[in-house]
């Protein structure tokens, strides 16, 4: 949809950023007891012979079996919500006006009620089908994926403002520019 270059974006422009998704690979980095975790529950055949975890391996388990899935989002989503609040706990102690958390399941997790304000960021189905394929996702893959998630529409309706990713890259930044301003901020 966009998020990670909403990311970049606001990083350039002097915004901390804390990504959820980012978050969940250092979670499971070898030596990390989410891994160990989750080889446990999920059997040794997901890591890799490295001892690194095989998350292509992880994704078609969890994204074919809602039970696995759950139990998946039941050893990282703790550990994600407690690494991300620390970041923002210790960015506001520090003085930050603002700082940004990317969560790709906000609304999923009930996470919405932790924050200020919800931006959604979002492009058409073309463009996210466009956008996935060229991370070499199949069809199969696209689907499941995006049937685990809420749909974008709702998302769209219950944030308080929508970042359309449709366009080019400059479009996307001015739609970022205007928003900072209206809260008072410097873009």
């Amino acid at each position: 949809m966009g998020k990670s270059t909403a990311a970049e974006l606001l990083a350039k422009r002097g915004v901390p950023v804390t990504d959820s998704d980012v978050l969940a690979r250092e979670l499971v980095e070898p030596g990390q007891a989410a891994l160990g975790e989750i080889a446990g529950a999920f059997g040794e055949e997901v890591l890799r012979e490295d001892g690194s975890l095989d998350r292509a391996r992880v994704a078609a388990l969890v994204f074919s079996d809602s039970t696995a899935r759950e139990k998946l989002e039941g050893i990282l989503h703790p550990r994600i919500r407690e690494a991300r609040q620390a970041r923002l706990d210790r960015w506001a102690a520090d003085g930050e006006r603002l700082a940004v958390a990317v969560i790709p399941l906000l609304f999923e997790t009930r996470a919405e009620a932790s924050f200020d304000k919800i931006v959604c960021v979002a492009c058409s189905p073309e463009a996210q089908q466009v956008r996935l394929r060229e991370r070499a996702w199949s069809d199969d893959q696209i689907s499941s994926r995006l049937a685990a998630q809420m749909p974008v529409d709702e998302k769209m309706n219950r944030s308080d403002h929508v970042v359309w990713t449709d366009g080019t890259i400059e479009a996307h930044a001015a739609q970022w520019d205007a928003l900072l301003s209206s809260w008072g901020l410097e873009a």
